[in-house]
Parts: C-alpha cells; structure tokens; sequence
C-alpha cells in the first residue's frame, strides 16, 4: 500500500513537518525576530541538506544539477523563501502561528491561479467552488460581530486579528503558491532534496541581502545568546526548510500538485491542539468550524 502512495503519504508527513515548524519558528521569532530567524534557520537547511548529500551522493552541493534547475530553482527560492516566508514569520510575530497557517490555506489556490496565468493549466468550476469554500472558512475565523458604538442593535463586521498580520500571512500564502508552481517547473524529474538545497541556497543569499539592508546583523549575534531560541530555531529548521520543503517537492513528483497541496493543507486543523496546549491559545468554536470549512475548500478545490 505504502509503495503505491509515495506522494500522498510524503504530503502528510509535509503537514505534521510544517505544524511542528510553526510552532518552533513563532516560538523563535518572538524571541529574536522573524528576519533573524528566517536567516539562521536557512543556513542551518543548507548544512543538514549538505550533510544529507554528502551522505547519499558523496557531495555536499548539487554539483549535477542544470541550468535549468540551477536558474528556475533560486527563482523559486527567492519566491518562496524570501518573500514569502519574510511575510509569514513577520505574521508569525504580528498573529501567530495558528491564524497564520489558516491563511496558508489559501497557498493552494494561489498555486492554482499561478499554474493557470504561467502554464495555462485549466481551473474547473469544482475548483472554484472549493476556492470559495476556502475563503468562507477563513472569513469565518479571522472575521468577529460586535455592537458597534452607534446602538446595541447594530453589529458591525471587524477583523478579531490585526488587519497587518491577516496580510502579512496573505503575502506568505502567495510566496508559497507562486514558489511551488516555479519548484515544479524547475525541479523536472530532478532529484527533490537536492533542488530543495538549491532553493535554500538561494534563499540565503536573498536573507544576506536583506539582513545588511536592515543592518540587522546586531540581532543575528544577539541570537546566538539565545539557547531557547537556538533550541526552537533548529528544530524548526530540520522539520521545515530541511524535511517539510524537500518532502512537498517529493511530494509533487509522485502525485498531482493538486492532490499533494490538498493533503499538505491539514496543517490548520493539526495545529489547533498545540496552539491549545503549547501557547495557551483560546480557540472558538467558529475558528474551529472555519479552519475545517477551509481545509475542505481546498480538498474540493482539486477533486
């Protein structure tokens, strides 16, 4: 059964990955800020990643890789890693990790939208259906009813999270989308944990250029005195950048990006029960309802 369903089962161990990043990267954030984190934890990806080469090919770099794969990859990298996740671990800080992977959510979609405005790929009515499932959900766990100061009487529609964060994650679920449909393209039949270090690769060169911008290289020192932080910081980074991307790129090789993104987009329902224990959090029921509404958005999206 296992040997049939490579993809599929590669895709939910990407969801367990990615919640147990989440939490580690939100927990890092707060403590040494997103920019900070987003740079460590990518050079920390690029040497268990070298390791992982160096281990089953004798090479620490993706020495076999092509043009292609080099210049569509780092595209991607940039894309992914760069923006998107600047966007989402500033969310991270701003909402938390919760509300943020709900938004996530929307990654597939995008993905969608991006292989049909890039590769002319086809988007059924079922898919657009699921697509306005998805936002139905999420509208219900990000938006709140309250008197407004006119009358008891009258409700007004408010936002219960910080409109910043809300499109801070936003800008993350579209870095993950766009990067995801450039991976495919630049992968090909590629090997996925290779592609993966030239992604990161990338993504650490774009972070080297943004830290030096923000003259943000005090903080990234001032991270090293953080064990706590370390210690969330690294487990975020083998779970994420290192096993979570390469798998979702292994993911995509053996199934349809389609079905791959649906089974990877769990991560919002999973990650209620940490946030719960872990960070305390109050979840509502309706959070509860419209997280569940949203992940079968995007199941719908791509049956």
């Amino acid at each position: 059964m296992f040997s049939n369903y490579y993809g599929e089962w590669a895709a939910l161990l990407v969801a367990v990955f990615w919640t147990i990043t989440a939490i580690a990267f939100e927990l890092a954030s707060k403590k040494v800020g997103s920019l900070t984190v987003n740079l460590l934890r990518l050079s920390l990806a690029m040497i268990f990643l070298g390791i992982y080469g160096l281990i089953t090919k004798g090479q620490f770099f993706p020495m076999g890789a092509g043009s292609h794969q080099w210049i569509w990859l780092s595209v991607s990298g940039l894309i992914g890693f760069v923006l998107g996740d600047l966007f989402l671990f500033q969310a991270y800080v701003v909402v938390g990790a919760r509300i943020s992977m709900l938004i996530m959510a929307l990654a597939p979609p995008i993905a969608a939208l991006s292989g049909w405005l890039l590769m002319g790929e086809t988007i059924s009515y079922t898919g657009l259906a699921g697509m306005l499932l998805t936002f139905t959900g999420i509208s219900l766990a990000i938006l709140n009813r309250e008197p407004s100061l006119v009358t008891e009487n009258h409700r007004k529609i408010r936002f219960k999270y910080p409109l910043k964060g809300i499109l801070l994650a936003f800008g993350g679920a579209a870095g993950q989308g766009v990067g995801l449909v450039v991976s495919k393209y630049g992968m090909q039949s590629y090997d996925a944990f290779a592609s993966t270090q030239i992604r990161v690769i990338s993504g650490v060169a774009g972070f080297l250029i943004v830290v030096t911008l923000y003259g943000s290289w005090k903080s990234v020192r001032y991270a090293f005195t953080q064990t706590k932080a370390l210690k969330h910081l690294s487990i975020g980074a083998f779970f994420g950048p290192f096993l979570g991307v390469s798998f979702s790129l292994l993911a995509i090789q053996y199934t349809s990006s389609g079905v791959a993104s649906s089974l990877m987009s769990i991560v919002p329902v999973l990650i209620i029960l940490p946030s719960v224990l872990l960070m305390k959090e109050k979840v509502a029921w309706p959070e509860m309802f419209g997280a569940a509404i949203a992940v079968a958005g995007v199941v719908l999206f791509f049956v």
